[in-house]
């Protein structure tokens, strides 16, 4: 199957990627006992280290167990690399998740959400360009990051325009790829999200579509499967998903001027327009952490389903399958 032979062909690439995992595998294998400060936890984040910024930040960056924190471009890879067991905790919007799964034996459980801002989701044209809206895609070579949100919704804005999937020559390619075919002139659109989108307005590029009102704001935190074996993990995961939602409400807290210094700083915009996002971001969507519920599950089963009949997933997808309730105890209590 092409998704088996590409998930193994990732998983190998991923693991070279990252010689650290080997080192420190043990971690989040070998550990059952509940020392939290005998645990490392190798977490995922994309774009920028954002997770990591605002728990400095936020002076909240002192946990009693060890994170390796690992950049990716995309949600996509980070679960690549829960695959390849070179990450134990991995965020990503919905749609990852359900690829990654796809094979039907994944080796994590989507563990918690985090609520966020759905803004910088867009679909971009390059400086000069007639077209003005998601019609006007029709027949040209529109870019998007593969099994990710904007996959998602650049699907979901071509149905609301009336157009199909196959009225567009799409060409799946990551962010900085994208943006550099773009900017080159060999697509005439590009679907992403985050400091992407914030790059390519910097360019010239204008918006033509937007999935802030498409994508429903929930961000899936996942755990490998053998980090759900132990407490003390367990117990280190969910500390470090509740640390984050503490520090945005510190930054939401009469501290987003230097905040949006930090961002502006690692996204090379100005301060300004770093304060002006941030704000609108947290206005839109306040970051917080909540427990998995029914209502989650749901939420994630829509978006399988959009997949289903775009057929790039090949069959149903039960999506509770790979939920867990097993971090909800740990989370509420560190919330």
């Amino acid at each position: 199957m092409l998704f088996r032979h590409s998930l193994r062909a990732s998983a190998a690439a991923l693991a070279l990627l990252l010689p650290f995992a080997a080192a420190c595998g043990g971690s989040a294998t070998a550990d059952t006992s509940s020392d939290i400060s005998s645990v490392t936890l190798r977490v995922g984040d994309t774009g920028w280290k954002v997770d990591e910024a605002v728990l400095k930040y936020a002076h909240l960056d002192d946990t009693p167990y060890k994170v390796k924190w690992n950049l990716f471009q995309g949600g996509d890879q980070q679960l690549q690399a829960i695959r390849a067991g070179a990450l134990d905790l991995a965020s990503s919007s919905e749609i990852p998740p359900l690829f990654a799964a796809a094979d039907g034996s994944p080796n994590f459980k989507v563990v918690a959400v985090q609520r966020g801002t759905t803004l910088n989701q867009e679909v971009v044209v390059p400086k000069g360009s007639k077209v003005t809206d998601i019609a006007g895609l029709k027949g040209k070579k529109v870019g998007y990051v593969q099994n990710t949100t904007a996959h998602y919704f650049l699907y979901e804005l071509l149905k609301r325009a009336g157009l199909k999937w196959s009225d567009i020559d799409a060409k799946p390619l990551l962010p900085n790829d994208g943006l550099a075919a773009l900017n080159g002139g060999s697509i005439d659109a590009f679907a992403s999200y985050g400091t992407s989108i914030i790059t390519a307005h910097q360019q010239g590029a204008t918006t033509v579509g937007s999935g802030a009102d498409i994508l429903s704001g929930n961000f899936l935190w996942s755990a490998r499967d053998n980090v759900l074996k132990s407490p003390a993990q367990r117990a280190a995961a969910a500390d470090l998903i509740a640390r984050i939602t503490k520090a945005y409400a510190y930054v939401r807290d009469g501290h987003v001027d230097g905040f949006a210094k930090v961002t502006a700083d690692a996204t090379h915009q100005p301060v300004a327009q770093a304060k002006s996002d941030l704000v609108a971001a947290q206005k839109q969507r306040p970051t917080q952490a909540r427990t998995v519920g029914d209502d989650t599950i749901a939420s994630q089963q829509k978006v399988a389903d959009a997949f289903t009949e775009l057929g790039a997933l090949k069959k149903h997808l039960d999506v509770k399958s790979f939920w867990t309730t097993a971090l909800n105890s740990d989370l509420k209590k560190a919330l």
